[in-house]
């Protein structure tokens, strides 16, 4: 088997019965590394990953993914999934990298992105860089909760959950009360955010799942940092085109040159 440069580890988070295994993998080189963060019910292998794996590869830059538990190769249940826990995570994954970092994080993983750059920066060691694509910062309060049907309330209260159909897979979306209602210790959009480092936003203007007024709300909560926001009138939610994922190289070049 040719040698990718990749390396495959499972990393335990969590202690008990608490403990869940995670899937990460790594491939060696130089900083800034690139840390992929992926959005709700995606994975470490889908196109906008494998792009920054490859742009890792060409220029020879070292390059970190993993699955959120409940997601792809990872263990853990899904239906226990919180922004609590997957941010828990995607630190317990961070704490493995060496040097300055640019984190790029798609959908939900702009917010555990957001997230994971405010504890960084107040601990001092904030991130070289960030790239969210359509980012859904506060998704449980913005984006699900006040958008359900009363059927769906009664459903959440009910039974703990409900679900939703997904344009994305056969299978419909399952939201918890549990991730509903642990979102609101992480809400973001009622303040100043300060990440400590340059921002790059891609935002569809065609996205149904995250509308463009979000990401024009957001940045204005990003006021001590430099943000470019840039609109693509006609990208969808996932911006997995060609001409949308040379957008992600051309941001990512430009971080990496600052």
């Amino acid at each position: 088997m040719a040698d990718t440069g990749i390396e495959r580890l499972d990393l335990t988070v969590g202690s008990g019965e608490d403990a869940r295994t995670i899937a990460v993998e790594r491939r060696a080189g130089t900083a800034p590394g690139l840390f992929w963060l992926a959005g709700f019910k995606s994975d470490m292998t889908g196109s906008k990953a494998m792009t920054l794996d490859r742009f890792g590869a060409r220029h020879g830059l070292a390059v970190t993914r993993f699955d959120y538990s409940g997601h792809g190769v990872s263990g853990g249940d899904f239906d226990k999934g919180t922004i609590t826990r997957w941010l828990e995570e995607a630190g317990a994954v961070f704490a493995l990298t060496e040097g300055p970092q640019i984190v790029v994080g798609s959908s939900m993983g702009g917010w555990i992105a957001l997230l994971l750059a405010r504890q960084l920066h107040r601990q001092g060691r904030p991130l070289k860089g960030m790239v969210l694509i359509a980012p859904a910062a506060d998704m449980t309060q913005e984006l699900m909760e006040k958008d359900f049907s009363p059927e769906e309330r009664q459903s959440l209260a009910q039974n703990g959950y409900v679900d939703q159909p997904s344009q994305y897979s056969p299978e419909p979306y399952r939201i918890t009360s549990a991730l509903v209602e642990d979102g609101r210790n992480h809400l973001m959009l009622g303040g100043v955010i300060e990440v400590g480092c340059p921002v790059v936003i891609l935002q569809g203007g065609k996205d149904p799942d995250v509308p463009q007024e979000h990401a024009i709300r957001l940045v204005t909560h990003l006021l001590h940092d430099p943000v470019t926001l840039t609109l693509i009138p006609d990208g969808d939610h996932r911006l997995s085109r060609d001409e949308d994922l040379k957008r992600l190289e051309d941001a990512l070049s430009t971080l990496v040159a600052e």
